[in-house]
């Protein structure tokens, strides 16, 4: 295999915001050259996520942000708001995880028909986030 890990840097935009990485972890499977085995997306940051879901309509990333909002609004006193101010990022990131694991069949991410991976930001914008991209066969 040509690589077994690969760090992908994305520049965010917004507080709070979630990117479709779908097509850059498809890229790392093929040049992987990956027939079958696991596929693992993690972001090493305590104020980023990673997730998987649908990938048809567009508002199903806004209401996953509207509703991490409501579960965690910001400015609600939290207690170690008082270092840095970004107590409800660190609590969403930990709700929704730092990565996925995704089967690789026949050379391809074995994603249902309606998902892909998105990055989820919950304390932009950052000219530079990080994503580990882990392929093992």
């Amino acid at each position: 295999m040509p690589f077994r890990h690969k760090n992908l840097t994305l520049r965010t935009t917004a507080k709070n915001q979630i990117l479709d990485i779908t097509e850059e972890v498809r890229t790392c499977v093929r040049e992987a050259g990956a027939e079958s085995g696991v596929c693992t997306v993690y972001t090493p940051h305590a104020t980023a996520a990673i997730t998987i879901n649908e990938n048809a309509d567009p508002n199903v990333g806004t209401d996953f942000l509207r509703a991490l909002a409501m579960a965690v609004p910001e400015h609600e006193d939290w207690l170690h708001d008082r270092v840095d101010d970004n107590a409800a990022a660190h609590i969403k990131s930990a709700l929704v995880g730092p990565s996925e694991t995704i089967p690789i069949q026949d050379g391809k991410l074995a994603l249902g028909t309606w998902q892909n991976v998105f990055f989820c930001e919950f304390d932009g914008p950052r000219s530079t986030r990080r994503v580990i991209v882990s392929v093992s066969s």
